[in-house]
């Protein structure tokens, strides 16, 4: 099938990329001139493991193309896919200039049938905005669709390979034809293509991360309740994971959720709900909870240093959102780090992927001699009082404890992710602090 993708974001990049690598014919389009001659360059502008190596395949094979021209490849394709950002205003709700904008070239370049694809995380009534604005400009009979994207950073490729559901909101049944074969390839081991109307499949992605998000905050929640009654939120995750009512995901403790899906997601559907006079009081709860909980690790630490941060120097290890990504956006991190340096604080920081993304994140303090970022992980050491980690690396699961020790000004972590045995590091004589866990883990003696 002949597919255009207009966006060469996160998920405009992996969707365009996996189409063709299942033998489609596809133009991936951006606006962004140095992107695209990046792409046609063979670099990648995100990091996103598998993604280079796939890119790379798929342009050799004549399958994948980058261009600035939307007309070409409207004309070009039956499908078109919109997959330019749509980030929070003020108030929380989704900007749509992007999308309207895209919606705006596809009709003054249609010529023929074309099925519109949102794929885009949208709030409710999009699709009829597009509709409505590709309809100023075209004669031509056109569908649109909305088609929500579930993927993971870090794990995308295997995501869109191999979905767990694929989501189709149409009210016209040519254009769901085309989107079952579409994505025929990527459910042959029986996982459902879901086709609904448009406003359920839009509500869809929104409600899939409200859920996920509150999850989390909820056992944020009951890990700070841990720390208060001595409890081992360790073991409360394994006592509920194991009803299948509840599973083992999501809920995993830490210091907030972040990246670039729950913390505007939950802000457009509560806007979304306010629209229509209507109040989501859990998810109010959940946005509260998490602003909180970017708090607890930093009263962890100044209860530690006695509540005077100043000249104090600081390794963080860890400053993307999740691991396997070098996304920032809305990173526990970069409150924590913010935070420190606030209270007169200096920061050593380090991360696998995330260090171009922190440069220009951090460019004040940077300046200001507050922030340094370090290429290495043991070099954040040298000279600090104390290690944070914010994110769960691989690499950071299994360091040398008596390298850490020993470079320390301080023998204090704080792990923000529970990654370490808290026996262990009482054992080596680390002071450590994590969310929900007390001091030494809970032994039966068999």
């Amino acid at each position: 099938m002949k597919v255009s993708v207009v966006g060469t974001g996160y998920v405009g990049l992996v969707a365009g990329t996996c189409f063709a690598d299942s033998g489609n014919e596809v133009i991936c389009v951006d606006i962004d001139t140095k992107k695209i001659d990046m792409l046609n360059n063979g670099k990648v502008p995100i990091y996103e493991p598998g993604l280079e190596e796939m890119i790379k395949r798929n342009v050799e094979q004549d399958r994948l193309f980058f261009t600035t021209d939307i007309k070409q490849a409207v004309q070009s394709s039956q499908i078109i896919f919109i997959a330019v950002g749509t980030p929070p205003d003020e108030d929380g709700s989704a900007d749509l200039q992007y999308v309207l904008a895209v919606a705006k070239d596809i009709g003054m370049h249609m010529n023929g049938f074309k099925v519109v694809v949102d794929k885009s995380t949208v709030p409710v009534g999009t699709a009829d905005k597009v509709r409505a604005e590709i309809e100023k400009h075209t004669q031509e009979e056109f569908a649109v669709v909305s088609n929500p994207e579930f993927l993971k950073e870090g794990a995308a490729i295997d995501d869109f390979m191999k979905p767990d559901r694929v989501v189709i909101g149409t009210d016209n049944e040519e254009a769901a034809e085309i989107m079952r074969n579409l994505y025929a390839p990527y459910v042959r081991t029986g996982k459902p293509i879901i086709v609904m109307d448009i406003r359920s499949a839009e509500l869809t992605k929104y409600t899939a991360n409200a859920m996920l998000a509150t999850k989390i905050s909820f056992m944020n929640e009951i890990a700070n309740l841990c720390d208060a009654v001595g409890a081992n939120v360790e073991m409360v995750r394994k006592g509920i994971g194991s009803d299948r009512r509840i599973g083992p995901h999501f809920i995993f403790p830490g210091p907030g959720y972040g990246g670039s899906c729950f913390p505007k997601d939950v802000q457009a559907i509560i806007r979304t709900a306010n629209e229509y006079g209507k109040e989501l009081r859990i998810l109010n709860a959940v946005e509260q909870v998490n602003d909180r909980q970017k708090t607890v690790l930093m009263d962890k630490i100044r209860s530690y240093f006695e509540n005077d941060l100043r000249g104090k120097t600081f390794a963080v290890w860890g400053l993307s959102f999740k691991p396997n990504t070098d996304d920032m956006r809305e990173s526990p991190a970069i409150y924590m780090i913010r935070a420190l340096a606030a209270e007169g604080a200096t920061i050593k920081a380090h991360d696998p992927e995330a260090l171009e993304e922190a440069e220009w994140r951090f460019e004040d303090l940077i300046k200001n001699g507050k922030v340094e970022l370090m290429k290495k992980r043991y070099d954040a050491l040298e000279e600090a009082d104390g290690l944070l980690v914010m994110t769960e690396w691989n690499a950071f699961r299994e360091p040398d404890f008596y390298l850490i020790k020993e470079t320390l000004n301080h023998p204090v972590i704080f792990d923000g992710r529970n990654l370490y045995n808290p026996t262990r590091m009482k054992k080596l004589g680390i002071d450590y602090f994590s969310i929900g866990r007390p001091p030494l883990e809970f032994k039966i003696n068999v």
